[in-house]
């Protein structure tokens, strides 16, 4: 698969899927629940729905792994395949706060590694692609720019972390490494400002899905960046019922690994 090709082909697809949910995002909706709590929107599933027949045409050979589609949750991880997450940041979609912190995402996993990955956020016009070995890419009002990480500044390192989700193991990491420069936003967007060189680091310790992370960290890795286990080692996909575990995300991967709390 020729991997620029591939992220080409799916921007279409990830507006059109934008524009689904923009247009429920404009009526006076509430959420459902799904089994797991979690709440659920005609966005989520109308996006879905565009996304999965679009992959049949795009990557027909290629197993996709969907947020909404339970039964591909049961699914071994093969050695390539498709991670999507129609609508990240659903809490921030039912907030209605103008943030537009939510996004669409596909990402593809090869031999354990994110690497090429799409995140639109429609509600901010803002598309970002990268790929393992082609660098990283923001579109924003029709101009297309290349981005990449920044260097930490000592003394000056700006944290992202989630806007619904924050715990207190992430607090307690951030007072650790002394870091009280801190944007809370929801969704991948926290990866591509990272990749964007908006921010330095990313600590995660509440749960979250491969889906939710996969297009954000391969956006991330490149724009130069790295996700990690707080161990150090560089994060891989396809874990069991495809259930992320604590990680760290680096806009600067050659800087020393900061642990996780103890």
């Amino acid at each position: 698969m020729h991997i620029p090709s591939f992220l080409e082909a799916l921007q279409p697809l990830v507006r059109e899927a934008g524009n689904r949910i923009m247009a429920v995002y404009a009526m006076d909706l509430q959420g459902n629940s799904k089994a797991d709590g979690s709440p659920v929107t005609l966005a989520d599933q109308a996006a879905e729905s565009v996304i999965l027949e679009g992959l049949q045409h795009i990557a027909p050979t290629i197993t996709v792994v969907s947020e909404e589609n339970a039964a591909s949750h049961c699914l071994a991880a093969s050695s390539q395949f498709i991670l999507v997450d129609p609508l990240d940041g659903t809490k921030e979609f039912l907030k209605r706060d103008g943030k537009g912190a939510f996004t669409v995402n596909i990402a593809l996993i090869r031999d354990a590694v994110p690497i090429a990955g799409i995140v639109y956020a429609p509600a901010l016009d803002r598309l970002f692609t990268g790929a393992l070995g082609y660098g990283a890419h923001e579109e924003c009002a029709g101009v297309k720019r290349a981005i990449q990480t920044r260097a930490r500044t000592l003394g000056r390192v700006l944290a992202v972390a989630s806007e619904s989700h924050r715990d207190a193991q992430t607090n307690l990491w951030l007072a650790q490494h002394n870091i009280d420069q801190i944007t809370s936003i929801g969704s991948s967007l926290k990866f591509c400002l990272l990749a964007a060189g908006e921010a330095d680091v990313y600590p995660r310790f509440s749960p979250t899905m491969e889906w939710d992370t996969a297009a954000g960290d391969a956006v991330l890795r490149g724009a130069g960046g790295l996700v990690t286990f707080t161990t150090g080692e560089a994060y891989t996909y396809g874990k069991a019922h495809y259930k992320n575990v604590p990680f760290v995300a680096h806009g600067m991967p050659a800087n020393p690994v900061i642990a996780a709390p103890q």
